[in-house]
């Protein structure tokens, strides 16, 4: 028979018991009491490790996804021009306007004119031929020449003779296409400008030119006479990076390139007027050292890749960077007000610094360093942020990181805090890799760097890029040296018109 337990005694048993079992008998059951509560707590507090560690891993794999993604723009608005209202605004619709052109034909002169006449009536068909009718003020019609049937085939035949002061024979050069090449001056420029101001792929630009100018030729073709091309213009290429290296301000990005599926590096360095563009295996500091020098005594603006760090010079992180990466953590977690707090405080301390960057022609040196060490001192305030969370901890980690390079833009003319000049630069290349999923050989990325880098600096200087190509490559014809930038700038078209004449 089982053994009754204490709470099983009835309440005649329980006054048979004398006092000391009475009191044994609480005493116990006290003892289970607590073990049962402490195995609880300790199961509890179990729980409540397991559910920190699980939260502590949605948060960085969060965190994770937003450091993957921040740097994307969501928008064409840039991010440190944003209001703190995270709320997306509606965009206005835009008004529908007439015609699709972009300049009044009104004072244009036809070099043709056509009278259309009206023989029946387009709605009815009725016969109108018998009718006077009157005409039109009429439109200005711009259009294209046609696609062509055939290309144009000239036979170049140069002239040979002894020059009795030089002792040797010489000979006439033409000027319809670089020697030795059976393509044209003309179709190797136009494919030039395409493979890199249009983007366009080797087998896009073949496609077109078969399609729209009758010109048979093979990607392997069009890739031949690029990395020629580019070995040409190699001193305007040198002369683009000098240009760069002294300037005041450079800005610098890079982008992920492809050759033979293989991982490589776009990179780009840039002023207000040259843009320098480098294609490498590495991502790394020597790429840098090697382009600019270990000392720049210029500002380079850039994001927060450690690689930039190394070279000697002032330095400004791109602010954009870390504003876009703090709203990705404001949208991720809404229930954190701190984070957006923080956030509008230091785009306070980023515009004051913009204010007193404009000021500076206005002020004193002294005034300028005291209003200057005040805004240094708020920065250091705002990164000693009061118990903060664990997510507003990993942000001001973040930033205090970038700190002494977020504040550089205020000492230096014309300098901005963010990078978006740089990745306005780069965005070639990168549409270009999107197009063509990078290069097939390492001459065709370096013919690619180079001919881009040109084709950019002439967009900059408000110059043609095919007048341009144009003018070095008959110099190259007739002197075997390229016309430069600073030439053709300085009246290079007249001197070949001179020339030509």
């Amino acid at each position: 028979m089982k053994k009754k337990g204490h709470l099983d005694l009835d309440r005649e048993e329980l006054k048979a018991l004398s006092k000391a079992e009475l009191i044994k008998i609480i005493v116990d059951q006290r003892e289970m009491f607590y073990a049962r509560i402490d195995e609880k707590d300790k199961r509890i507090n179990e729980l409540t490790e397991q559910l920190a560690g699980l939260n502590r891993q949605r948060d960085e794999q969060k965190n994770k996804e937003i450091n993957r993604h921040v740097n994307e723009p969501s928008s064409k608005k840039p991010e440190w021009d944003k209001d703190g209202n995270p709320k997306k605004k509606k965009k206005k619709k835009r008004k529908k306007r007439p015609g699709c052109g972009n300049v009044k034909k009104t004072d244009m002169e036809p070099e043709e004119v056509h009278h259309i006449p009206l023989d029946s009536c387009p709605d009815c068909g009725t016969d109108l031929s018998d009718r006077k009718g009157r005409e039109n003020s009429g439109r200005i019609v711009e259009d294209i020449a046609p696609p062509q049937d055939k290309t144009t085939l000239s036979k170049e035949i140069e002239e040979s003779k002894w020059c009795p002061r030089c002792k040797k024979t010489v000979s006439s050069k033409t000027e319809k296409a670089l020697p030795g090449s059976d393509i044209g001056l003309n179709a190797t420029i136009e494919m030039a400008y395409l493979w890199v101001m249009s983007a366009l792929s080797l087998p896009k630009i073949q496609a077109l030119v078969q399609s729209f100018k009758a010109l048979p030729i093979s990607t392997a073709g069009i890739s031949r006479i690029m990395i020629r091309l580019s070995g040409i213009l190699q001193p305007v290429y040198d002369e683009i990076l000098a240009d760069v290296q002294q300037g005041a301000r450079i800005w610098a990005d890079e982008t992920g390139w492809r050759v033979k599926g293989k991982l490589w590096w776009l990179w780009i360095f840039a002023n207000e007027r040259s843009a320098y563009y480098w294609a490498d295996k590495t991502r790394a500091s020597p790429v840098v050292e090697r382009l600019l020098g270990e000392v720049f005594y210029g500002i380079l603006i850039v994001d927060g890749w450690h690689a930039y760090t190394k070279i000697v010079c002032a330095k400004q992180t791109c602010m954009a960077h870390i504003f876009r990466k703090i709203r990705a953590f404001i949208d991720a977690y809404p229930q954190y007000r701190s984070i957006m707090t923080f956030y509008l405080k230091l785009r306070r301390i980023i515009r004051d610094g913009e204010k007193l960057q404009k000021q500076r022609s206005e002020l004193d040196e002294m005034t300028f360093q005291r209003r200057l060490k005040a805004l240094r001192y708020k920065l250091d305030e705002l990164l000693r942020w009061k118990n903060p969370n664990a997510i507003l901890r990993d942000v001001i980690k973040k930033v205090r990181r970038q700190k002494e390079r977020i504040l550089t833009f205020v000492e230096h003319d014309g300098a901005t805090h963010h990078n978006n000049y740089g990745e306005y630069i780069i965005k070639k290349g990168v549409v270009k890799r999107k197009m063509s999923g990078g290069s097939m050989s390492k001459d065709g990325a370096i013919a690619y760097a180079c001919i881009q880098s040109i084709a950019m600096t002439c967009q900059l200087r408000n110059m043609s890029f095919h007048g341009f190509l144009k003018a070095s490559l008959v110099q190259y014809i007739r002197t075997g040296k390229p016309m430069v930038l600073a030439e053709y700038e300085d009246g290079g078209t007249e001197v070949i018109e001179k020339m030509a004449a």
